[in-house]
């Protein structure tokens, strides 16, 4: 490939999330001319300001690197909770009209109840600390993996069916060899979407909780309450670094395990 090919194709790739990135900075140079000393030193510091007060001093980034290993601990956790509840779930209902029928309604009702309804009924009954947490991770991570391997397990195509019943394979064969290949890259899609719920579902909890290791949600609430600009920005960057993180590990691990024979890879 010559040097004009991969000049454009970076151009093409690369280019326009850089430009997006740049424009949204240069935006953010602006506001920060704009506004008042005391309203930028409150809420709008200037975009170097946040990178040496996190990135410049080994303390500050120290202790928002060990708050965000606690996150990834709960989050990590929750969403391997919930990918193996989803996942049996989803196969049951898959199986029979009758379970899909019983329990779908209430996988919903869990989507639709704001998650900051139930926090504190979780709180009373399991304690404010790394268990409650994770149970907010679980259930705000649920739905999609339900609803994403469902789909998958749904979605075979006739004619390989038909195949498998003719030659009387098993219930758990077809669904070993037949059903969850076909259902993966649906699967996959699920799991990337709960990845960066999890951490949604983290730092909810660790808002409300606010007990145990701190984790990022708590070092946010901290920031904001003794007005540490800086500090809270570099928090929300490291939370949304954190759920791209864990988004890209799937789509990495998806790619891997699929990318040989589906297009959609």
């Amino acid at each position: 490939m010559s040097r004009t090919n991969l000049r454009y194709g970076w151009l093409g790739t690369g280019g326009p999330p850089a430009l997006v990135f740049v424009t949204f900075v240069g935006a953010w140079y602006g506001y920060s001319a704009l506004v008042g000393p005391t309203e930028r030193n409150i809420s709008s510091p200037y975009p170097h300001a946040v990178v040496q007060t996190v990135f410049g001093d080994l303390s500050n980034l120290s202790e928002l690197l060990k708050a965000t290993w606690v996150t990834t601990k709960v989050a990590s956790v929750g969403l391997l909770i919930a990918m193996a509840v989803g996942i049996l779930f989803a196969v049951l209902m898959s199986q029979a009209k009758w379970i899909e029928r019983s329990f779908y309604p209430y996988a919903v009702l869990l989507q639709t109840v704001p998650i900051l309804a139930l926090v504190p009924l979780i709180g009373l009954r399991w304690g404010f600390g790394f268990k409650s947490r994770v149970i907010v991770c679980v259930i705000i991570s649920l739905f999609p993996i339900i609803t994403n391997t469902l789909f998958g397990l749904k979605s075979t195509e006739r004619g390989h069916g038909d195949l498998f019943l003719l030659h009387d394979a098993p219930r758990l064969t077809r669904l070993r060899k037949l059903h969850f290949p076909a259902a993966l890259p649906a699967m996959f899609t699920g799991f990337r979407i709960s990845a960066g719920l999890s951490v949604i579902g983290a730092i909810v909890g660790d808002f409300f909780f606010g007990r145990g290791e701190k984790g990022l949600g708590i070092k946010i609430r901290d920031y904001t309450n003794f007005l540490e600009t800086e500090m809270l920005i570099g928090g929300i960057i490291l939370s949304a670094l954190l759920g791209i993180a864990m988004f890209q590990v799937f789509g990495f691990v998806g790619r891997a395990i699929t990318g040989a024979w589906h297009d959609g890879a």
